[in-house]
Formats: C-alpha cells, sequence, structure tokens
C-alpha cells in the first residue's frame, strides 16, 4: 500500500501539472485576440479620423465655392455700379456690396478654423499611424513569444501524457477508480492529501487518534473522514 500511495501521489502531481499547462494554453486565445484587438482599436481611431478628414475637406471645398460665386457677385455689382443712373440704385448696389463682403468675411473665418481642424486631425492620423507601426511590431514579437511558449507547453503536455499512462498503469484498478471518483468530488482539485502531525492538508482539520496511528502501518488505503480525500503520512 506504501508502494501504491507513492504511485497515486506521482500520478496526482502529473495531473495537477497536467491541468495547470491546459489552462496556460486555453488562455493562448485570449491574450492573442487582446493583442489583436489593440491594434483593431488604433485602426478604427484612424479610420475614425480619416472619415472626419474627408468631411472637413468637403466642408472646406464648399465654403471655397460659396467664397468664390460671392467673388463673382461682387464683380458684376462693381461692374453695374458704372451704370447706374440714380443714387437709390447706387446705395442699393453699395448695400448688396457690403452684405456680400461681410457674408465672405464670415466664409473666410470658417474657412481658417475648418483648416486649423483639418491640420490637428492630420496630425492625430499621422500619430496613430506611426503607434499602429510600432505597436504592430512590438505585438509580432509578443505573438512569436506566446506561441513559441505555446508549443513547448503541447510538447511538454505530449510528454506528460506518457507518463501517466506508464504511472497509471501501476496502480490497482480499483485504487484508480477510487482516486478518479475523489478528484471528481473536488472539481479536479486534489486527491491525494498528506498528513503531518495528525492534520490533513486537504481540509487543515486534525484526525482522530486512532486514524492517525495507522497511517503509519500502511496496511489498508485511509480517507479523512472530514473531506474525503486519500490521506497518506507525510515523511
Amino acid at each position: 500500500m506504501k508502494e501504491q500511495i507513492k504511485v497515486l501521489v506521482k500520478l496526482q502531481h502529473l495531473d495537477t501539472e497536467t491541468a495547470r499547462i491546459k489552462s496556460t494554453l486555453n488562455d493562448v486565445s485570449k491574450k492573442l485576440e487582446n493583442l489583436d484587438s489593440s491594434l483593431i482599436e488604433i485602426e478604427q481611431t484612424i479610420t475614425s479620423q480619416e472619415s472626419v478628414l474627408n468631411e472637413l475637406k468637403k466642408e472646406y471645398r464648399d465654403y471655397e465655392s460659396d467664397a468664390k460665386m460671392n467673388l463673382a457677385k461682387n464683380k458684376k455689382s462693381q461692374e453695374k455700379l458704372r451704370s447706374v443712373k440714380t443714387n437709390k440704385e447706387y446705395q442699393s448696389l453699395l448695400k448688396e456690396i457690403e452684405d456680400v463682403k461681410s457674408k465672405n468675411s464670415l466664409i473666410e473665418d470658417k474657412m481658417i478654423e475648418c483648416l486649423d481642424r483639418i491640420d490637428e486631425t492630420e496630425d492625430i492620423i499621422a500619430k496613430k499611424k506611426n503607434e499602429y507601426l510600432q505597436f504592430s511590431d512590438r505585438i509580432k514579437s509578443e505573438k512569436q513569444s506566446i506561441e513559441h511558449e505555446a508549443g513547448i507547453d503541447k510538447k511538454k503536455l505530449d510528454e506528460l501524457d506518457m507518463d501517466r499512462k506508464n504511472v497509471s498503469g501501476l496502480i490497482d484498478s480499483q485504487l484508480f477508480k477510487k482516486y478518479l471518483v475523489i478528484k471528481e468530488q473536488n472539481q479536479g482539485g486534489l486527491a491525494v492529501v498528506p498528513v503531518k502531525d495528525a492534520v490533513c492538508h486537504g481540509c487543515n482539520v486534525n484526525l482522530p487518534p486512532q486514524l492517525y496511528n495507522e497511517l503509519f502501518r500502511y496496511k489498508s488505503l485511509k480517507f479523512c473522514p472530514n473531506c474525503q480525500r486519500i490521506i497518506y503520512l507525510k515523511e
């Protein structure tokens, strides 16, 4: 029974290490997705700002077109001034010219404001594109590192699987079934735990003196009366 317990402890160690590696491998795709999402976020910012830039440029062209139309209108009004015959017509044309000049002044202010916003947006896009290039290189390196580690873990997992098959073959079939049942009851946790100074290391509860003494004899399999795990004497 003492040898069987040793084999069980070894099996449990293999199972624990296997579970740890599988958990790590399960996180690999999530880590890669998180890295990709960081790049996607920058791409979306660039796309959004490029859309803003296009709208600003269109807005500027519209202002520019309006300004040209007003200048053309003013030119015609200036030409009409030479041929007016009454003071009323003259004053009317002057007012029309001043109104157009006033409109163009407002348009020019908006054009300047629009140009400032275009410069700011182009600066944001340039910075984000530079950030994307730098971040892309870093992510590529991190991905390679993650995938390299995952490759090592997969190889280790194959080795653990082979070791587990060899070790489980050394265990009594009924004992092996009992181990699996207890493991499942503890949600994949420990099924075999040591006892030291009459304390179960699975639940930290003191064992009855008689049960503790029986552990020294290794005559039969013993279970913690509190957590129901297989217990053995920690030497």
